[in-house]
């Protein structure tokens, strides 16, 4: 049976220390950093202000969706907290977009059975039959 997590020689450990310092690095020039720099700690949406601990709760949003679109005005951010940036989202995937560039063209249909889907033909077709005045065309 092999060990669960063997320790790693100290060369390891080293790079390991190394490269975790180098992402925080990365992270604080980042966008979310930087965005963190430029706005209000404070919800766009609900308008929740945030400090401390509470502040990872903050998020930023791409307004066009685009998470590559990053300019330095922070133009394209906006600060929203996680419960309104999940919403954010959702309504964009009511609206028929998957990926942020298109509409779907194919309507979604859905896995439960519609029973009033034809009823309208239904009830035409069973009137005319139990209607005699149609049929005769008096």
């Amino acid at each position: 049976m092999k060990p669960k997590n063997p320790t790693p020689d100290p060369e390891r450990q080293a790079q390991i220390l190394a490269d975790l310092r180098r992402d925080v690095e990365i992270r604080q020039k980042g966008y979310r950093e930087r965005a963190l720099k430029l706005f209000p700690h404070v919800c766009g949406s609900c308008g929740r202000e945030f400090s401390g601990k509470r502040l990872k709760e903050l998020t930023v949003h791409h307004k066009d969706h685009n998470h590559n679109n990053n300019p330095p005005d922070g133009s394209n951010w906006e600060l929203l907290c996680i419960y309104c940036h999940d919403h954010e989202h959702e309504k964009y995937k009511l609206k028929g977009y998957v990926d942020g560039s298109a509409p779907v063209d194919e309507p979604k249909r859905s896995a439960i059975a519609n029973p009033f889907e034809n009823l309208d033909g239904l009830l035409k077709t069973k009137s005319t039959d139990t209607n005699p005045d149609q049929k005769t065309g008096q």
